[in-house]
């Protein structure tokens, strides 16, 4: 990892003015938590809990840090499932057989099917109580942020250069020392990149979220996405681009107070011989280097971290390779296999009899059709997304100086979601008669062509300068630059983004291909639609074969195309 440099003292009455300023910052922050908190736990009846929010501008702040909260809440799950899902598929070999085409199925399942079958379960676990509708929109939440930061977190554990590998086995770390002092410094500009990508992809899914169903009843909980739910019910454009510019203020607010120093603090675990001639820089955090409030907090809790590391030795030391030659099949591997083929048979064989006892296996043919469609729209959205935004990832990420003055740009474009506009979109498509079959590629591409943009930035900025500086010296043609340096190096970034760009189009089918403003509805030929109308009357059993369908195009597209390039990438492309 390349070391911070050495910052010089600072005079007294600066660093007490940055004390005053992070204690300042920190109580108000706490104190909102607090206040926002508290509305979660209210009172809460199904027969009088309201199907909508009020309209009214003055309650949008409060709106907004509802959202807010949730957005947090879902983004702290994210990162612990992110660590322990992806640590287990990349360090346990029989796990992995299982653990990665489940993650494929997990992030082909709708948010809408999520929600359908956890929202009862998370009401009856906290009777009378708003709470539980809260964590039904949470988990929805957390269901479109999680699988992107676990793919890029098991590509970088995967991909983690041999050296490293080799001098945390020659040192004896515990397998919990190896996990916070290599695999997370290693993982970390990945995953602090797509974390924000899926902070993004959370804020698309934001309506759906606060617009809950259960049964035959809507319930909305106060936030900014049941706010523009009910103004495009009510067809007040005016209060949609009210609520925009009150999202584009919350989205700028948080780039700047969070995820830009973030970014700029995770440079100091990048993998290179020599220091970056611009580093990326931040406000905020150039006010946390110079208080001491950190520090105090560092000397208050430091003291804790060698009796856990002694705890948590029962996790045994870090002695096999990462990459270990397959060998001879042993008997365990067997029968772990011939068991979770007989899980997945019995499962199969339910799911199976509960449609042909309901809608019939007919339906199934039709979703299927109705899939080829949508599979379409999908292959039109990562090509036109590829084209665009890798050379455009390229130039960001390769070049610090530019990557300052656009990344926030492009944070905000990312994280504002789209599905904000689709009112406006919708009411242009109407009044220019474009049929939502093609326009709804574009309402698709604005959920989801991010994730190849970031993923390529992050590929991009993690080439070491070294690397840059020798292709510099040599002098290369344009064309061997980019065929010998520039798309080895994103290659397995792409390919991160290219999975989690068609996992993130197929969701945002289900609401891209059915739109809605003014009164006038706009409905796509495509699975997404199919599922959109059978979540919206409750239809359990075209739910079940909706979401079958999708995971099988999504899995299936995984293992025949992205899979084989995959594993290219860790054969040929990896450090």
């Amino acid at each position: 990892m390349r070391p911070f440099p050495a910052r010089a003292a600072l005079p007294q009455p600066r660093r007490t003015a940055a004390d005053v300023l992070v204690f300042l910052g920190a109580a108000a922050l706490l104190w909102l938590v607090v206040r926002l908190a508290h509305g979660t736990t209210a009172p809460w009846n199904p027969a009088t809990a309201p199907s909508t929010v009020s309209t009214d501008p003055a309650d949008l702040p409060y709106y907004a840090g509802r959202s807010l909260l949730r957005m947090f809440a879902a983004l702290v799950l994210s990162v612990v499932f992110t660590f322990v899902y992806a640590t287990a598929a990349a360090r346990l070999r029989r796990a992995e057989k299982v653990l990665l085409p489940l993650l494929d199925i997990l992030q082909s399942v709708p948010v809408l099917g999520f929600l359908s079958v956890t929202i009862t379960g998370f009401i009856a676990l906290f009777p009378g109580s708003e709470l539980g509708l809260e964590c039904a929109s949470i988990f929805a939440i957390f269901t479109s942020q999680a699988w992107n930061m676990t793919f890029a977190f098991h590509r970088s554990l995967v991909s983690q250069p041999r050296d490293l590998d080799e001098a945390a086995r020659l040192l004896r770390l515990s397998r919990w020392q190896r996990f916070w002092r290599v695999d997370v410094p290693g993982g970390m500009i990945p995953l602090v990149w797509n974390g924000m990508m899926s902070f993004g992809g959370g804020w698309f899914f934001l309506t759906a979220s606060e617009a809950l169903s259960v049964g035959d009843h809507q319930y909305a909980l106060p936030g900014i996405g049941a706010y523009v739910a009910a103004a495009s019910a009510d067809g007040d454009l005016g209060k949609v681009l009210l609520a925009i510019g009150v999202m584009i203020v919350l989205v700028t607010g948080v780039n700047v107070l969070f995820w830009r120093p973030l970014t700029a603090w995770a440079e100091r675990f990048r993998i290179e011989q020599s220091e970056a001639a611009e580093a990326p820089r931040s406000l905020v955090l150039d006010l946390l280097r110079r208080s001491r409030v950190p520090a105090l907090l560092g000397r208050f809790f430091g003291p804790l971290v060698h009796p856990l590391d002694r705890a948590m030795a029962v996790f045994g030391l870090a002695q096999r390779p990462l990459r270990i030659s397959p060998g001879r099949r042993r008997l365990g591997d067997v029968v772990f296999g011939v068991v979770v083929l007989a899980l997945v048979a019995y499962g199969l064989s339910r799911a199976a009899a509960f449609v042909a006892a309901t809608t019939g296996f007919g339906e199934v043919g039709n979703a299927l059709g109705l899939g080829l469609v949508t599979f379409g729209r999908v292959v039109v959205v990562v090509a036109v997304a590829t084209l665009v935004w890798v050379p455009a990832g390229v130039w960001i990420g390769l070049n610090p100086r530019v990557s300052r003055l656009a990344q926030p740009v492009v944070q905000v474009l990312a994280s504002f979601p789209a599905n904000f506009l689709f009112p406006l979109v919708t009411a242009a498509l109407a009044a220019t008669g474009v049929s939502l079959d093609w326009g709804g590629i574009l309402l698709m591409a604005l959920g989801s062509q991010w994730y190849i943009l970031f993923n390529v930035i992050a590929g991009a900025s993690a080439v070491p300068g070294d690397l840059r500086e020798a292709a510099a010296d040599l002098h290369l043609p344009r064309r061997l630059w980019w065929r010998r340096l520039v798309l080895p190096a994103i290659f397995p970034g792409y390919l991160t983004g290219g999975i989690t760009a068609a996992g993130g189009a197929w969701n945002a089918s289900i609401v891209a291909e059915v739109v809605s403003a003014k009164g006038t509805t706009l409905t796509a030929t495509g699975l997404g639609a199919y599922i959109a109308d059978a979540t919206g009357s409750g239809d359990a059993a075209r739910i079940l074969v909706g979401v079958v369908v999708m995971s099988l195009y999504v899995v299936g597209l995984n293992r025949l195309f992205w899979r084989p390039l995959t594993v290219l990438a860790e054969r040929r492309f990896t450090l």
